[in-house]
């Protein structure tokens, strides 16, 4: 059997004269936790709904576990669950009907649907009862509950398009352990992020930016192919000299400059550049080794192209 669940060829998607996707490709293997990341408009949530059969390219070609377009998508839905960005239960009609309402679009056998709930009940932890009103949940719980309501049918690829926007760092941590608990049952999980520190905790991370797939790999491997020398935290003690920076800015060798708060990161090419830059330091600063995050890979790959 192949361990591949999710291969996609040149995927496309116009909408009039506006391509919205263009020209992805890349594959998911099974069990992975496989992360898009990109600024707002990148094509992330795009990309996703073409996959879970929700759109209909415009041109390439995918499989998901093993299925294609062929039929216009609707062999695909029966194997995937999506989690949108925007809640999509209820508020005003309890737990159980909210579940109860997506197992019938789902057309489960009730037996099957109530087995499935006691699942992912004991899954993520859920013990409120269902006679509970959804708009007094937390954000987080709701979040939680949302994620059963899209696996009630047992699909083999979840989708989860930010699914911890708005809630708190706690709720966040969570969910992200909920996560690798879905991901050790042997399902794929695909989640798009804004948070770097979430996207650390994918096996793999395609970065988008204007509807294209920029880069590919791990963390470790985005961080090392970004910057392949020396970076540095400069901290000035108080507001950065303008002059220094702009000589800086035209040093042989400097890959990256950039603020973080009150300091600043600055990559090389290798060290030789980065002695020969920092030569002139002013008095009184500092000068410290780091290692690169994905923020600085974010800075570097996005928001460099658009400096």
């Amino acid at each position: 059997m192949s361990s591949c669940a999710l291969e996609v060829k040149g995927l496309s998607i116009k909408f009039g004269d506006f391509t919205a996707v263009d020209h992805v490709s890349f594959s998911v293997d099974k069990g992975e936790i496989f992360g898009f990341l990109g600024a707002n408009g990148a094509g992330k949530t795009t990309t996703i709904r073409m996959l879970c059969g929700l759109l209909v390219p415009s041109s390439g070609s995918a499989t998901v576990g093993g299925l294609d377009f062929s039929d216009g998508g609707r062999a695909i839905k029966g194997i995937v669950g999506y989690m949108s960005q925007k809640f999509t239960l209820y508020n005003d009609l309890t737990v159980g009907e909210n579940l109860d309402f997506a197992a019938g679009l789902r057309k489960l056998d009730p037996a099957y649907a109530a087995k499935r709930r006691k699942e992912l009940f004991d899954l993520t932890g859920f013990d409120r009862p269902l006679s509970t009103m959804v708009r007094s949940l937390p954000g987080g719980i709701k979040q939680e509950l949302a994620l059963a309501a899209a696996m009630l049918h047992d699909p083999e690829l979840v989708f989860l398009d930010e699914p911890t926007s708005g809630v708190a760092p706690a709720a966040r941590a969570r969910f992200w352990a909920l996560i690798r608990k879905v991901t050790a049952l042997g399902k794929t999980v695909i989640v798009t992020t804004h948070y770097m520190d979430e996207a650390e905790q994918c096996g793999r991370i395609a970065l988008m930016r204007t509807g294209r797939l920029i880069a590919l790999g791990s963390p470790d491997e985005l961080k090392a192919s970004a910057f392949p020398g020396p970076m540095v935290e400069l901290d000035f003690k108080g507001p950065a000299p303008a002059e220094f920076l702009r000589g800086l800015q035209k040093a042989p060798g400097l890959l990256e400059l950039s603020p973080h708060g009150m300091r600043w990161h600055a990559a090389f090419s290798d060290v030789a550049a980065l002695e020969a830059a920092l030569a002139g330091l002013p008095r009184g600063a500092a000068r410290d080794p780091i290692k690169p995050s994905l923020e600085d890979v974010f800075i570097r790959l996005v928001e460099g192209k658009e400096r």
